[in-house]
C-alpha cells in the first residue's frame, strides 16, 4: 500500500502508541504525561515542560522540551 502524496505546506500528523503512552513518565519529576495530538508534544504539568514527538518519536529530553506559559497551557 502506498502512502498519500505529501503537499507543500501540509502536515502530516503522526499518533503515538497508548503502550507507549502509559509507559513514559516525565524525565525530570517522573509524572505521567499527557498526549496533546494537535501539537504532537507530550505534555508534563508538573514540569511546566512539552516535549516535541518528530515522526512518531517523543524527543524526552530537557534540551529539545518547550516552556509552558505560566498557567501550564500550550498555545
Amino acid at each position: 500500500m502506498t502512502e498519500p502524496p505529501q503537499f507543500p505546506g501540509s502536515e502530516r500528523k503522526e499518533t503515538i502508541d497508548r503502550r507507549l503512552l502509559e509507559l513514559l513518565v516525565c524525565p525530570l519529576t517522573k509524572t505521567p504525561l499527557e498526549y496533546d495530538e494537535q501539537n504532537q508534544e507530550l505534555i508534563s504539568r508538573a514540569a511546566g515542560l512539552a516535549f516535541p514527538i518528530r515522526e512518531g518519536v517523543p524527543l524526552m529530553t530537557v534540551e529539545a522540551a518547550r516552556q509552558l506559559d505560566e498557567n501550564g497551557k500550550t498555545p
